[in-house]
């Protein structure tokens, strides 16, 4: 049974002013181009399907994109296992998997051998098995979402706790009761092919410059030293660093995008990994994914700064770019270098620039200039530059709400 492993999709999000669904789409296809030039039985998606930041007609769309983008490889007997991570809505999830069980009553129970050429989603833990397409023998795969207290306590465990800190110790103890109690069922069986997917960050990974939209005081960190021995692969998500943690055949596959400015060095891509009758068969193969350069771009001397820019960066349309500004009043027109650096990085997802002398960024309208506006005037206008991009309601809403605060700043 080949199976490719991938996770961390994000589909939806956005960095900045930037919608990323065109370059995450990219992404989703190349993964199936993966699959099907390498003959994949399994894709495995290890968390985090969606982002946070996705609105309901953007999941429309997105599952509208998965129909087309996986049709073949769901009519010819492919199989796409997925779960939940914890950029994805527990609720949104939780209705997808209702639905799936109402198609189909007899899906859900432990151990149950479902039919391939679908796609399941792991709401909370669970166990199921897959037959090998050739030769038939079955594969036990136990899918375990990010652990929250929705998904992992039961009766009044989720009243229990006073502070963050115990309740992430009780989240770890819960994840591993929950884990050992699938490992201990009746139909599991320890001589059996088994294939681990998680959505946690296990003790001992590498987290990089940082984790996305999560802190280490917020996060779960568990223990993993035993899941090597008691898997034939581990296949993680939640860490968009690719990497091994304590054995070549437990790792995380990485995010299909560079999300953020953290990841601009990272090499995205997923991995492949072969499953016999009696387990696994030779070493997980990475298969590389193109992905989206991102990086930091700071202006010292807009004279001096943009014609060298505008050489070494000739093809930057589709970059994404932090820009930092700095530019002399009575020398250099913001408006100029805020037009010139536009040209050349259309895409720049953050700007900030700063006037020489000054103790902070300007906060003015790219536009117009400061003009002698007043505070007020100033932050109205600005803000309505940098949520052009964003939902009409959602726009005049945090318009709305701004638009009060400075009145009573102003009274």
């Amino acid at each position: 049974m080949r199976i490719l492993h991938t996770a961390d999709w994000h589909l939806g999000d956005r960095l900045g002013r930037i919608d990323r669904t065109d370059d995450l789409r990219r992404a989703v296809e190349r993964v199936a181009a993966h699959c099907k030039e390498q003959n994949v039985d399994v894709l495995l998606v290890a968390g985090d399907l969606f982002s946070e930041l996705a609105r309901p007609d953007g999941l429309r769309e997105t599952i509208r994109h998965w129909q087309e983008v996986f049709r073949d490889f769901l009519e010819t007997g492919g199989t796409i296992l997925t779960l939940t991570g914890n950029h994805d809505n527990e609720n949104f999830c939780q209705t997808l998997v209702s639905a799936m069980s109402l198609a189909s009553p007899t899906i859900g129970r432990p151990g149950e051998v479902v039919p391939p050429g679908r796609l399941y989603l792991a709401a909370e833990p669970t166990f199921l098995r897959l037959e090998d397409r050739t030769d038939g023998f079955p594969v036990q795969f136990v899918l375990m979402p990010f652990p929250t207290p929705h998904r992992f306590f039961r009766g009044d465990a989720a009243l229990k706790y006073g502070s963050p800190e115990e309740k992430n110790a009780l989240l770890v103890s819960a994840w591993a009761d929950a884990l050992r109690e699938i490992r201990a069922h009746p139909k599991y069986d320890p001589t059996a092919p088994a294939v681990l997917s998680a959505h946690v960050h296990v003790h001992g990974s590498t987290v990089g410059p940082s984790l996305f939209r999560i802190t280490i005081e917020e996060d779960v960190v568990v223990e993993g030293a035993d899941l090597p021995q008691q898997f034939d692969y581990v296949a993680l998500g939640h860490i968009h660093k690719p990497q091994v943690v304590g054995a070549p055949h437990m790792r995380y596959c990485g995010s299909i995008e560079r999300m953020d400015l953290g990841e601009q060095g990272d090499q995205k891509g997923v991995v492949l990994v072969d499953i016999g009758r009696t387990g696994r068969n030779g070493e997980p193969e990475v298969l590389p994914l193109p992905s989206t350069p991102i990086y930091e771009v700071v202006v010292l001397d807009p004279a001096q700064d943009i014609p060298r820019l505008r050489e070494e960066f000739p093809d930057a349309q589709n970059d994404l770019v932090n820009l930092q500004i700095r530019y002399t009043s009575g020398k250099d027109q913001l408006e100029d270098v805020l037009r010139d650096l536009d040209r050349i990085f259309p895409r720049w997802y953050a700007r900030d620039w700063q006037e020489t002398g000054a103790l902070g960024p300007t906060l003015v309208n790219p536009a117009e200039g400061a003009g002698g506006k007043g505070f007020g005037e100033t932050v109205r206008e600005y803000l309505g530059q940098e949520l052009v991009q964003h939902d009409e309601g959602e726009r005049d809403a945090i318009l709305k709400i701004a638009d009060g605060l400075l009145k009573e700043l102003e009274n």
